[in-house]
């Protein structure tokens, strides 16, 4: 019988939501399995991805892990062999439940922020490479981890991610050898923002999170996706003219006053989203 999978609407049983005015703190527990994907907390973070796709109310998210890892990556313990790989129409769909979770992360409007403690292995690393900012405690590791279990490391976006975060040479280092590179050196090639103390890595996202909250919520959304589309424009030209669609839309906004009067003022501006 084929399998058919479908989002999993809540109650969550393997990740956490804790809304915080317009914060959403997104957390993946399964501490005791490292916070590895199983095909449940997959198919729960494809049907939060795609309820927040239309919640603007929730304007930034900040993703963790529970416990001393951030994710493992993909539970092995659930892979079939005698189906799921060898099988190229159920591999295919294995496959692609994972996929569809990063690519919903890429096409929701809210912006990304990966809090990384431990391991980020595989998928794991895949879902902060996913997120639009990442920071890591001096625990954090990170690997592209499937090419040492006889597959290739080109794997749920990451042969497109880590080349254009940290460069070919470095990048194809990780996936040709899925060795891990520590806190420090993912700092230094670009992979994280910043390397901060662990008890200090709550209040360094959430910090993060209410500079995006001060500004334009319109604003917000459309950076995030000029930066998605720009990261393919053909040429300046072409990245110039989505700028300056954008530029334009939200210069006709309500929002966009405000923000010039606050700024005259010297005071926080108050939007209102439209």
């Amino acid at each position: 019988m084929k399998h058919v999978y479908h989002p999993q609407p809540e109650p969550y049983e393997t990740i956490l939501v804790r809304r915080e005015g317009a914060i959403d703190w997104l957390t993946l527990n399964r501490p005791e399995a490292l916070n590895a994907l199983s095909i449940r907390m997959q198919l729960e973070l494809q049907h939060y991805f795609e309820m927040l796709y239309r919640k603007l109310d929730t304007r930034v998210v900040i993703l963790r892990g529970a416990g001393r890892a951030f994710c493992a990556g993909l539970d092995i313990k659930e892979v079939d062999l005698s189906k799921d790989i060898a099988n190229p129409v159920e591999g295919l769909r294995v496959q692609q439940r994972v996929a569809d979770v990063i690519k919903l992360m890429r096409k929701i409007p809210q912006p990304i922020i990966s809090l990384v403690n431990g391991a980020a292995s595989g998928g794991g690393m895949a879902l902060a490479l996913a997120s639009d900012v990442r920071i890591a405690t001096p625990t954090a590791r990170f690997n592209a981890a499937f090419i040492r279990l006889g597959v290739t490391s080109c794997d749920v976006g990451t042969s497109y991610f880590l080349p254009r975060l940290v460069g070919c040479s470095v990048a194809s280092e990780m996936m040709l050898t899925g060795r891990f590179i520590d806190a420090a050196r993912a700092e230094r090639t670009g992979l994280v923002s910043s390397v901060v103390a662990e008890d200090a890595l709550e209040a360094t996202g959430r910090a993060m999170a209410e500079d995006m909250l001060k500004t334009s919520p319109l604003g917000l959304r459309l950076t995030k996706d000029g930066i998605n589309q720009n990261l393919n424009a053909p040429s300046l030209d072409a990245a110039m003219a989505l700028e300056d669609r954008q530029q334009i839309l939200c210069g006709h906004t309500e929002d966009v006053k405000e923000a010039f009067h606050a700024f005259v003022e010297k005071r926080d501006p108050h939007y209102k989203d439209r």
